[in-house]
């Protein structure tokens, strides 16, 4: 009874290690739970020319009366 806790204790504890071991190797490949590290500069002027001078539209009548 007592070589069947060893052999199930030694099973174990070898099983653990092989996982924990497995594990490292997940690291090379890509991950797919990395954060968006982008950096948004919210500070920067707005440089949009915005055009202030409105084009003149009245019909002039250039008939003599």
């Amino acid at each position: 009874m007592k070589n069947s806790f060893k052999v199930a204790f030694l099973a174990l504890a070898i099983a653990v290690s092989a996982v924990a071991c497995k594990g490292k190797s997940a690291t090379e490949g890509t991950d797919t739970t990395k954060t968006d590290t982008t950096v948004v500069d919210t500070t920067k002027k707005d440089t949009t020319v915005v055009d202030t001078v409105k084009k003149d539209t009245t019909v002039v009548d250039t008939t003599k009366k």
